[in-house]
């Protein structure tokens, strides 16, 4: 098997996530201004046959970014220690050098397919910070950790959610993954200003950036689908994200459901690629 050298691939630019449903349509040519696409190591870990070899194809040629789906980071159950492994592995035998997981639970005594806030308490930095520090340990690599969207304000927080993003990260001495969906989705469900909030997050440690669409129910709820185009005020968000962390960070457009043909989606991701060179002077596109 060919042995993929990480260092001769460095994840930058705009990239966009690895969907099956759009493997077809890669195959016959991945447009320049997709620089590196994202993958769920728990959907693709272990897979064999066509799968495997459809993927093998690709994580020969681009720059892979692993993000997890069901860690539980900071959940009261058992760290998966061997979906750790799993993942380890395979990023290993794809090459791939990055890691981020959600800042949230997802389990207890099994799997609730749901990302549930965490309760913002000294008590809630201590543990999920433990976890995430052996997480790194096992990985060899420190990791990622995104802010996640909400619907639920969690009783008796000693902090507010800048706050708690950041103690974790310091505790864990991990790094973020900015979500600007998220935190848009949040300011809307909970009412505050999300550019005030973006500044108050450790942006510092930004690894990676997270852009998204949602969809607002008739009540005015905003639930994070990744079904619909980005709106004005996330692609807003996100520019001023680079204007604070002032550097190039390599940033992901997410689409999961109702997937548009791959021109639709590389028109947003070619946005992203635009704010980007606009904030950092920096074109990332690929050419032949």
């Amino acid at each position: 098997m060919t042995k993929i050298d990480t260092s001769m691939r460095p994840v930058q630019g705009a990239g966009l996530g690895f969907r099956r449903e759009l493997i077809g349509a890669l195959q016959q040519g991945v447009p320049d201004d997709i620089c590196f696409f994202e993958i769920a190591p728990e959907n693709w870990a272990g897979m064999g046959g066509r799968s495997a070899r459809d993927l093998r194809a690709f994580t020969e040629r681009f720059p892979f970014v692993c993000h997890g789906l069901s860690l539980s980071l900071g959940g009261s159950g058992p760290l998966n220690e061997e979906l750790v492994r799993r993942t380890r592995d395979f990023m290993r035998e794809h090459g791939i050098g990055l890691f981020t997981e959600h800042l949230s639970w997802c389990a207890d005594d099994r799997h609730l397919y749901d990302l549930l806030p965490l309760p913002m308490t000294e008590e809630a930095v201590r543990w999920t910070a433990e976890r995430i520090a052996r997480v790194q340990d096992m990985l060899g690599m420190r990791i990622g950790v995104e802010n996640a969207s909400t619907y639920i304000a969690p009783p008796g927080a000693e902090m507010t959610e800048p706050e708690f993003i950041r103690a974790v990260v310091e505790q864990a001495d991990c790094l973020l993954h900015l979500d600007v969906n998220n935190l848009y989705v949040n300011s809307q469900n909970f009412g505050y200003n999300p550019h005030a909030t973006l500044q108050q997050l450790p942006l510092e440690r930004t690894c990676y950036v997270h852009v998204a669409g949602h969809y607002v129910e008739p009540d005015g709820l905003v639930i994070d689908t990744h079904g619909s185009a980005v709106i004005d005020p996330v692609w807003q968000l996100l520019q001023a994200a680079y204007r604070y962390i002032g550097r190039e960070v390599p940033t992901c457009l997410e689409r999961d459901f109702n997937i548009p043909d791959l021109q639709t989606l590389t028109h947003e991701v070619a946005h992203i690629g635009h704010l980007q060179r606009e904030a950092t002077g920096m074109d990332h596109r690929r050419t032949a």
